[in-house]
């Protein structure tokens, strides 16, 4: 009745029924690992955001990496800025997806050490060769507050030509580089001015960083998993049907064996 079973058409389908499984069983699971991975980064930029500052000094130090705990930890630095080695970074948007300049001053703290301050967004104006009109930053001594960044990175940001650049003017933002640079101290990673808020004729501050949605990968992982239910309930309503049709097919006619000569 099911000898049909073993054709090579059907042990070919059952074989990739068979395969085909556990795989989407995988992909599901790789699905809700994303949306784990989401949810804790999440609460983890959500917890760093609600944290109380504190000095800057505490979380990092000159070559320090800045890691995942510590990013977007609120963060407070007294100093002067540094205005003369002030650069900016090229090809940053706003909240509008207007392409513009993020503004990186060194701060120089009270101990001698630096701090760079992503102060915010500015417009690109003109040519992207000429460097922008910078709105000045307070005079004396001023207090900072940012949320930690770990420096950018090639890997990280997919941005590898960084040579070349007009002066004054960088692609990733590195305190190694600036420590080259500026021949001081420089803490590990950078700040994202929040406080003083910005004011009229100064750069646009950065918002905080989106961690309200969870993505898709939730739903995706339940597609799978439907998916891989609903394999092998295809194929044994394909060995019905073939089993039907075989069924109903008529039988061949005998064949007539012709009749002997005389």
């Amino acid at each position: 009745m099911y000898r049909f079973l073993l054709s090579r058409q059907w042990v070919i389908l059952t074989l990739l029924t068979l395969v085909l499984i556990p795989t989407m069983v995988e992909l599901g699971f790789w699905q809700l690992h994303r949306h784990e991975h989401r949810v804790a980064h999440n609460k983890l930029i959500s917890d760093a955001l609600a944290a109380p500052p504190v000095p800057a000094e505490r979380l990092t130090s000159p070559g320090h990496a800045v890691t995942d705990a510590e990013r977007y930890r609120r963060v407070t630095a007294k100093g002067t800025y540094d205005t003369a080695h002030e650069v900016v970074v090229r090809r940053r948007t706003n909240a509008a997806d207007e392409v513009g300049f993020h503004v990186l001053t060194p701060l120089v703290l009270t101990d001698g050490k630096v701090l760079l301050v992503n102060r915010g967004w500015i417009p690109a104006d003109g040519a992207q060769t000429e460097f922008p009109k910078i709105p000045a930053p307070a005079r004396g001594e001023v207090t900072v507050t940012g949320r930690l960044m770990a420096d950018e990175t090639t890997a990280a940001s997919g941005i590898k030509d960084l040579k070349g650049l007009p002066d004054r003017q960088i692609m990733l933002i590195g305190s190694a580089q600036m420590a080259t640079t500026l021949g001081k101290p420089v803490l590990g990673g950078f700040i994202e001015q929040t406080a003083p808020e910005a004011r009229d004729n100064t750069p646009q501050l950065i918002g905080d960083p989106d961690h309200s949605g969870i993505g898709p990968h939730m739903a995706y992982a339940v597609q799978w998993w439907l998916f891989a239910a609903g394999v092998p309930v295809g194929w044994v309503i394909l060995v019905r049907r073939e089993r039907r049709d075989r069924a109903a097919a008529p039988d061949p006619a005998p064949e007539v064996a012709a009749p002997a000569p005389v």
